[in-house]
């Protein structure tokens, strides 16, 4: 039997933090493996806190857990170079995982300013100047041992690697906020979408397969579904180019995105499908689409699906199953090598049950679902998610100097005025709008999306006239269902399950 390359404690100690490497790290299980990794030295702390203060909160642990890993990692490679042929199949895979995460954080300040300057486009993302010093601290640990020794090619997509799970970390961490149980299953699902459930068989097989899989978001106006799209999107893999020395693609200038409910079929097809000189009334020169600009890198994002038209919708379903179309004005095929996304508030399957969609249509987008929660949820579950999310609002409208300062504002109004039971009709862009206008007029006029105007003269009919409460209720139902548009929707408004939703609206007693 060969001889042991971690000694002792360290084989233990070695196997839970190569886990790290391979956990969704908004699940609660990352949580646990840090809390055995560190014993009594672990710090509890928030799930999530502003971003402003994000590196602070997760250093403690981090920190202790980047020098136990070090200090194995370092003995396991005394032990590699003194000793050839030491330690297991199984051994050597921990030891591959730690130095991932060692040189993985070793890496983070430099891709947190390529990803930040490329943000305020102060540079592109693709160009990088410290490749070489990565790929000199990569080989001072495994070239010390011909089993673990890298390709050039492997050396630069673990470097692909690290730099995709920071931007994944980024988007997902800093542009959702809360830590509700809701906020932190949406994080959760949003990394699946990027890695999947398992990222050992992403990093063998799938990193480069993902944009066959198209992401549909659904939810609620207001929840969020757009900057989940482009979490997802801004997060996709990226090959590093030997011999350019640089990404292949500018991620952030790799996101295409598309209202569909604002534009003709005509516009829509000539957005995305571009078109030859000619065309139409109006194409006075040739013109690239979004399936043909966006590359293999890319990700063209279908915002309001559901308000297509029949035609779009089987051109588009066309488009998804063979990765080709056709200019308009065009008999040439083209294809589409990037990534699809796509985004309704409507309740899909009800439409297909009305005959609105096609239901070959729905099925091809949802492969890969994510449902965005109401602002409601995300409140609920946790102390202080409302303090958080107006923390963010304030300081992005009042900066460092009154960010403080208007979220206290804010937050005793609301408490005041509105109540925890608030529902929040509007969602997070509700909530968005009730900061502006306490900060511009100190105070926030609530409209009553769920409750409309014509239903106050119902409510005092039934006051006066003894409208019997499941004639109000049914009155009531029919009018939630005009604003939701779907039996679903209602049912989750009201309270009630689906088919007893139904027959209030139908006004069955």
């Amino acid at each position: 039997m060969a001889d042991r390359l971690f000694v002792g404690e360290a084989w233990q100690r070695a196997k839970r933090l190569a886990e790290i490497v391979y956990c969704n790290p908004f699940e609660d299980a990352r949580w646990e493996m840090e809390r055995e990794c560190l014993g009594d030295e672990y710090r509890e702390r928030e799930h999530y806190v502003t971003p402003r203060e994000s590196q602070k909160a997760l250093a403690p642990n981090l920190d202790r857990l980047l020098a136990m890993a070090g200090e194995i990692l370092e003995k396991a490679r005394k032990r590699l170079e003194t000793k050839p042929g030491v330690g297991s199949d199984s051994e050597l895979s921990v030891y591959e995982n730690l130095m991932h995460f060692l040189l993985f954080h070793e890496c983070i300040t430099r891709f947190d300013k390529m990803i930040d300057d490329s943000l305020r486009g102060r540079g592109r993302s693709n160009q990088t100047d410290f490749y070489l010093e990565y790929r000199d601290r990569l080989r001072y640990f495994v070239g010390v041992d011909t089993r673990v020794r890298f390709t050039a090619e492997k050396e630069a997509l673990y470097f692909a690697f690290y730099f995709q799970i920071r931007r994944a970390w980024l988007n997902t961490f800093q542009y959702l906020v809360g830590s509700s149980p809701a906020i932190m299953s949406l994080r959760a699902r949003i990394w699946q979408s990027s890695f999947t459930r398992d990222m050992r068989r992403y990093q063998r097989s799938l990193y480069n397969r993902m944009s066959d899989i198209v992401t549909l978001i659904t939810g609620a106006s207001g929840t969020g579904k757009e900057l989940v799209a482009r979490a997802v999107a801004l997060s996709r893999f990226v090959p590093f180019d030997l011999k350019k020395g640089g990404f292949a693609e500018d991620f952030y200038a790799a996101f295409y995105p598309i209202n569909l409910s604002a534009l003709s079929p005509t516009l829509i097809e000539s957005e995305l499908f571009g078109h030859r000189k000619g065309a139409f009334t109006g194409a006075l020169q040739e013109k690239n689409g979004y399936f043909e600009e966006c590359g293999e890198f890319g990700t063209v994002f279908l915002d309001e699906i559901g308000e297509t038209s029949e035609e779009i919708q089987v051109k588009l379903l066309r488009v998804l199953q063979t990765r080709q179309f056709q200019r308009l004005g065009d008999t040439r095929l083209q294809g589409f090598v990037g990534k699809a996304m796509a985004a309704t508030n409507r309740d899909l399957p009800e439409e297909i049950r009305k005959g609105k969609f096609r239901e070959d249509f729905y099925f091809r987008l949802c492969a890969d679902r994510i449902q965005t929660p109401h602002l409601k949820q995300a409140l609920d579950g946790t102390g202080g998610e409302l303090e958080t999310m107006v923390s963010h609002i304030a300081y992005k409208l009042a900066g460092d100097e009154d960010g403080d300062g208007l979220t206290n504002e804010v937050c005793d109004w609301i408490k005041k005025k509105l109540g925890s039971s608030y529902a929040w009709p509007g969602n997070f862009r509700e909530l968005e709008q009730c900061v502006r206008n306490i900060l511009i007029h100190g105070k926030y006029e609530a409209e009553s999306l769920d409750i409309p105007r014509e239903l106050d003269s119902d409510l005092k009919e039934a006051a006066s006239d003894g409208m019997t409460a499941n004639q109000l209720l049914s009155r009531y139902a029919q009018e939630v269902y005009r604003t939701k548009g779907s039996y679903e929707e209602t049912a989750k408004a009201l309270g009630i399950d689906r088919r007893t939703a139904m027959l209030y609206v139908l006004g069955v007693e």
